[in-house]
């Protein structure tokens, strides 16, 4: 091994090689348990984030445990073809290098450009996977895009056609103006910004008053704009002044159309006016009253949100209607909605019939791609009817089929679930699984997996003309396939069979609706164990909290706080890193405050600190559900971590290698209490990991391995071995070096699902020093289990004995400023016969850990010097203190301490006297300043028993 642990030069040739051995695959042996993993397809476009970091280590770490436990492991790597964001980058790419749009290439053409960039770049996502050590099976790499799962997509769509659970109809969708397509919740940016309600009067019908005598209502709308399609005003049905109107009507301004006045609990009697202008075409809650009281819609936008020459009218069923007018004001027709929204308040205000305008805050939704105000429209889409497909999933869960973990997200799945509307699955883009639809010159429309098949099922013949749907299914659609899609359905493979369900789905608490709900609805209606029950896709649902930044802040790119997990694992430099945060962005004192944020918290850069102790530090902040707030000082940790291991490692070589480990047979061996300690420690420490991993506590798995490897193995076993190798005799040196070797390769394995590199490289130098092992890497061995045999409580017992009497020889060292290596004369008032036997045993090594001239055992009626004492258990420790210090001194520096404590009590004091700084800091400073105030005060006790001892010498 090399003298010093250096990450950078180990892991990527490591990952190589693992990776052409091909130790990722399964391992074939159908008699063994299998178990598998599907990986969240991350986008095409996309780069590795700290999220991806995140659920991939948990991901790879319970991989590697299942694959070291001899199961039949599969974990399943692909990506999302990632529809809107993949069409817009490369059309981005086209404009900037070619000056073209997608409608100059054509959509053949264009699709073609998609897969050219796709094939040459579209693979960075899946390399940094490689960089994080992920043992994916990449021979099964799959894209949702690939032929194989085409043909799953369209499987399922033409079969749920078939079963009348998709139909197409004109419903209100999120509609992105700059896209040109329809997006859904979760593509959805709501912003808080500040704007404006105005107060529009709408003239009463029919010579009607209001009950204080008005011939107007006043609506308030934050969408002025809008009122060019209004077909109704709502009013609560229990609201005393306008009860009366329900039922009559008002004449809309601008446009004068007749539309009626109606009861509706939307209306809410203390918001604005309590009078709702209700534009179904327009607005999602107006939609739903209008569908309530059979509003027609009427839809004044283009696809452009810019107003129409004429508008649509149409039933609340999406069929074209002559209930109004379909004509629009001149002098709107072709405004820009924004533009329109000015022109129709001045128009109010010309009028006299704008009553007022208010400040107030909005939540404004933008479409998270495009960057532009999402508008509400009536569209002709492709629906899923959800309620069937949900009734069964949410069974699933509610019988305990699929546990979430923690369960408490369960209850987000049952809200979503039992409240679900119909999916809109079309989107009308170029890139993605076109619809498998056709139209003939009547619109009548004939749904098939081919327009061969379309045409042969419904006798068509090559007069009768067919155009494919020109929209593509939402992305979200085909990933709800993924666990069985990966696996070859609709074909019954063998990977099939062996593989779904897969084991657990580790994933964001923000996608479970969008993804996981969609997955468990799809795949119990297409995937029937032998008897025809619906199978699940996992039977774990594990759900992460997210990553913050250092301050509880959402890493953004806009924030600039984001952090590349690669650039903890490689290194940055400074300058470097501050053109990464602010190179693209638009606002210079945004960027500037960027910069000036970057060069203050990071003001060398990031050192290299290598996939391993990246990996150990989200291990071990991955408290289940729970957000976390990255901290760099504890990746700086784990790294020392990870180099107290390859240290340690190295002082078990130095000390085996080329020597007897006791592994011939008959070769004498006489195990001191210290190795059969470690063989305990390391037992629990197996038990305690395996736990932990089975109960998704990664975070409490990697802080049992850092307990055992930090504190046990290295801080304590390595110092009780020096003893034994200087001074024992062959039997006991030949004993420790087999337990030193054996412990270690063990601890190898346990740790290596968290730590692969670093563990693999070591464990290549110890493998050829212990007897019996078979095989060239070590993430084929077997995982450590716990075995009783190798238990022993009695030594767990006096080895603790033994620690915490050196401890407490190095504590009395430090309190009474006692030189570290000056040997010292102990004497022990044994309270029982085990403590006393437990001093005879290990006399040689307590005196060499302590350093100490002499111990020996001293009587009840025995006349004793001035000591030093402390508890070991509860027999009595004692240090004769003549001699070993300056009296005069030690006093006076005693004497400073005592009265520099006394004036630090003083002052808490007086400041928690204070009733000001009571009443007016925060509770937790308040109870901060009492915990010092205590502490503080033991300090007090003990350096005045420290003195009095000191004085008697």
């Amino acid at each position: 091994m090399e003298k010093t642990y250096n990450p950078t030069s180990i892991e990527q040739a490591l990952y190589q090689a693992w990776e052409e051995k091909g130790y990722f695959k399964p391992n074939g042996d159908t008699s063994q348990p299998s178990y598998s993993i599907m990986i969240p397809p991350p986008n095409v476009t996309g780069s590795l984030h700290m999220g991806h970091a995140f659920q991939d280590t948990i991901m790879d770490t319970l991989i590697r445990c299942q694959r070291m436990k001899g199961h039949n492991t599969l974990w399943q790597v692909g990506t999302d073809h990632a529809g809107i964001a993949t069409q817009m980058l490369v059309e981005r790419k086209i404009d900037a290098e070619e000056g073209k749009t997608k409608h100059d290439y054509g959509r053949e053409a264009f699709t073609d450009k998609i897969w050219e960039w796709k094939n040459e770049s579209g693979g960075n996502i899946t390399k940094q996977l490689r960089r994080l050590g992920a043992s994916v099976d990449w021979d099964r790499e799959r894209f949702t895009m690939d032929d194989g799962f085409y043909k799953a997509v369209q499987e399922v769509f033409v079969r749920l056609y078939e079963d009348d659970l998709i139909y197409r109809g004109k419903r209100l969708v999120n509609w992105d103006p700059k896209l040109h397509t329809a997006i859904s919740d979760l593509e959805v940016e709501n912003k808080d910004k500040k704007g404006h309600m105005w107060h529009f009067r709408y003239p009463l019908a029919d010579g009607v008053k209001t009950a204080d005598g008005k011939d107007y209502i006043v609506v308030a709308t934050t969408r002025p704009e809008t009122m060019l399609g209004d077909t109704g005003v709502a009013v609560n049905p229990e609201d005393p002044r306008y009860k009366d109107l329900i039922g009559q009507h008002v004449m809309l301004p601008v446009v004068n159309r007749r539309i009626p006045i109606v009861g509706d609990e939307h209306a809410d009697m203390e918001k604005g006016t309590g009078c709702v202008k209700i534009t179904p075409a327009h607005d999602f809650n107006d939609y739903e009253v209008g569908k309530r009281h059979s509003l027609p819609m009427i839809n004044i936008f283009t696809f452009d949100a810019y107003v129409r020459q004429e508008a649509e009218v149409f039933t609340t069923k999406g069929e074209p209607s002559d209930a109004y007018s379909s004509e629009l004001p001149a002098n709107y027709q072709g405004l820009e909605r924004f533009a329109a929204r000015k022109a129709i308040v001045a128009e109010f205000d010309q009028l006299g019939l704008l009553d007022e305008i208010k400040d107030h805050d909005l939540t404004i939704p933008y479409g998270d791609r495009g960057g532009v105000v999402i508008e509400p429209m009536l569209t002709d889409q492709w629906y899923v009817r959800a309620a069937p497909l949900a009734e069964v999933a949410t069974k699933a869960v509610e019988d305990g089929e699929i546990q979430f973990v923690p369960k408490q997200y369960e209850n987000m799945y049952f809200s979503w679930m039992r409240d679900i509307q119909d999916w809109c699955i079309s989107r009308q883009l170029w890139w993605g699984h076109r619809i498998p639809a056709w139209y003939d010159d009547q619109g009548k429309v004939y749904v098939g997996r081919n327009e061969e098949e379309v045409r042969s099922k419904h006798n068509l013949d090559a007069s009768v003309s067919l155009n494919q749907d020109e929209d593509v299914l939402d992305t979200w659609f085909s990933s709800a396939l993924w666990t069985f899609g990966t696996l070859g359905w609709p074909e019954q493979t063998p990977e099939l069979k062996t593989f779904h369900p897969t084991d657990v789905l580790v994933t964001g608490f923000d996608i479970i609706f969008f993804w996981v709900a969609r997955m468990i609805m799809m795949t119990m209606h297409f995937m029937k164990d032998e008897n025809g029950k619906p199978q699940v896709p996992f039977k774990t649902v594990y759900v992460t909290g997210l990553i913050r930044d250092e301050n509880g802040d959402k890493m953004s790119k806009s924030k600039g706080n984001v952090i590349d997990p690669i650039d903890m694992i490689d290194g940055i430099d400074l300058e470097s890193l501050v053109k990464k945060r602010t190179g693209n962005m638009m606002q210079p004192q945004l960027a500037t405050k960027i910069e000036k944020n970057t060069r203050k918290t990071f003001e060398n850069g990031i050192e290299a600190y290598g996939t391993d102790a990246l990996r150990f530090t989200l291990a071990a902040m991955a408290s289940t559900g729970r957000d976390i707030n990255w901290d760099m000082k504890r990746l700086e940790g784990y790294r020392n971590f990870c180099n107290k291991l390859w240290n340690a490692s190295r002082y078990v070589l130095m000390n085996t290698q080329e020597q007897d480990c006791g592994f011939a047979a008959g070769a004498e061996l006489e195990y001191s209490l210290a190795d059969k300690w470690i063989e305990s420690q390391f037992e629990l420490a197996a038990k305690s990991f395996n736990s932990h991993i089975d109960n998704y506590r990664l975070d409490m798995a990697a802080n049992t391995l850092y307990e055992f490897i930090w504190n046990q193995f290295c801080d304590w076993y390595l110092e009780l071995t020096k003893p034994v190798l200087w001074k024992g005799t062959e039997a006991q040196q030949r004993a420790t070096r087999r337990t030193l070797i054996t412990v270690l390769e063990k601890t190898l394995r346990l740790a290596h699902p968290v730590l692969p590199y670093i563990t693999e490289t070591i464990w290549q130098s110890v493998k050829p020093l212990v007897d019996g092992i078979e095989g060239d890497t070590i993430m084929l061995q077997a995982l450590p289990q716990y075995t009783e045999a190798n238990f022993h409580q009695e030594a767990l017992d006096d080895i603790e004995w033994v620690k915490a009497f050196i401890t407490s020889i190095r504590n009395l060292r430090a309190e009474y400023d006692i030189n570290p290596g000056k040997p010292l004369d102990v004497m022990l008032k044994a309270d029982n016969a085990t403590d006393a036997a437990r001093l005879e045993a290990n006399k040689q090594v307590l005196t060499s850990l302590a350093k100490l001239e002499s111990i020996r055992m001293i009587a009840d009626d025995e006349t004793l010097p001035a000591c030093a004492t402390a508890l070991v258990g509860k027999s009595e420790l004692m240090i004769p203190m003549a001699g070993l210090i300056d009296k005069d001194a030690e006093l006076e520096r005693l004497g400073k301490e005592i009265a520099k404590t006394e004036g630090e009590i003083k002052r808490i004091e007086g400041k928690l006297n204070n009733q000001g700084f009571v009443a007016k800091a925060p509770e937790a400073v308040v109870a901060k300043e009492r915990e010092k105030l205590e502490g503080y005060k033991e300090s007090l006790v003990k350096l005045e028993e420290q003195k009095v001892t000191i004085a008697s010498l």
